[in-house]
């Protein structure tokens, strides 16, 4: 006989995805760029793509329906107003163009996936001040309306996933005037915690991605002084102590994510300048040296995982 097979085995997609794409950030002298650099299985950068989109810099990023991405809100203009545009991602990497903006226009928010296929939005900053404000995706990319979530209102942290299949994300670290450690879990079902007592070292301007398939990590960032402390992420969500510092410190490199299934890159930021950068993440959560790309040097990107 044959073997019995569920009638919806064939139809379910993993969320342990092959590549990443960057898009977005602050170039030489401050331009918003909408350019966009796609990552290899094999955590390869590749040199800049035609941008889509409006270009903007402090854009969040992150996946969902299991193998696609989007990245929303933004500085696209440097004018203080800010946006909530947002910029579908297809499983095959293509950056689709401009959605009008759902939510209160701002930047510096975190973003994750959760519950497996989809994301959230989570903070930022709408110029005058900061916002206790989430916006969910869902499975299809459909940003709902603004929510508020508990959690102390912050902007510059940064998120990611953790437990088996993107089940639960954490944002975590971000400042409120002056940098915090704090972090928020966020439960399947799109729930945010109230704050958790912060481990490491506080600091703001960082980013964030998962690895091993159930577990994250959070690296670079600011406290005052650039820094390349990293902490890893548990798969029930617990932020460990800092581990010393592998490559270049830097702040602003709100690039980071999931490659080859179970392994991260961190890529760009800023020093006393722009720099191109990147420095992957094994499966078990080591920090590699720098390795220079062929990509534009920026700051202040989002990047998020499809395929």
């Amino acid at each position: 006989m044959f073997p019995i097979i569920p009638a919806n085995s064939a139809a379910e997609t993993s969320v342990l995805n092959d590549n990443g794409i960057f898009f977005g950030g602050s170039q030489v002298g401050d331009s918003r760029a909408d350019t966009t650099n796609l990552v290899s299985d094999a955590g390869v950068v590749a040199s800049d793509g035609t941008g889509v989109g409006t270009g903007r810099s402090a854009v969040g990023g992150c996946e969902f329906g299991g193998d696609q991405g989007i990245f929303g809100f933004g500085d696209d203009s440097g004018d203080g107003t800010y946006c909530a545009i947002t910029n579908l991602v297809s499983n095959a990497g293509v950056l689709a163009a401009d959605t009008a903006g759902v939510g209160v226009n701002r930047f510096r928010t975190a973003a994750a996936t959760y519950g497996g296929t989809k994301g959230i939005f989570l903070y930022g900053y709408n110029g005058s001040s900061l916002l206790s404000v989430q916006s969910l995706v869902s499975d299809t990319g459909v940003v709902a309306a603004d929510a508020v979530p508990l959690g102390t209102a912050r902007q510059m942290s940064a998120g990611c996933e953790y437990n088996t299949d993107k089940d639960n994300a954490i944002i975590a670290y971000g400042t409120t005037g002056s940098g915090t450690a704090v972090s928020n879990t966020v439960t399947n079902q799109g729930v945010v915690s109230s704050d958790v007592a912060g481990v490491g070292t506080a600091r703001w301007s960082l980013s964030a991605c998962g690895y091993g398939n159930d577990k994250g990590i959070f690296a670079y960032g600011t406290t005052g002084s650039v820094t390349a402390v990293s902490n890893k992420v548990s798969n029930t969500g617990t932020v460990a102590s800092d581990t010393a510092g592998v490559g270049t410190a830097r702040r602003g490199p709100s690039a980071a994510t999931q490659y080859g299934e179970d392994k991260g890159i961190f890529f760009a930021g800023q020093t006393t300048g722009v720099v191109n950068m990147k420095n992957l993440v094994a499966n078990d959560g080591t920090v590699a040296s720098d390795t220079s790309t062929v990509a534009t040097a920026r700051a202040e990107l989002g990047g998020c995982s499809y395929n």
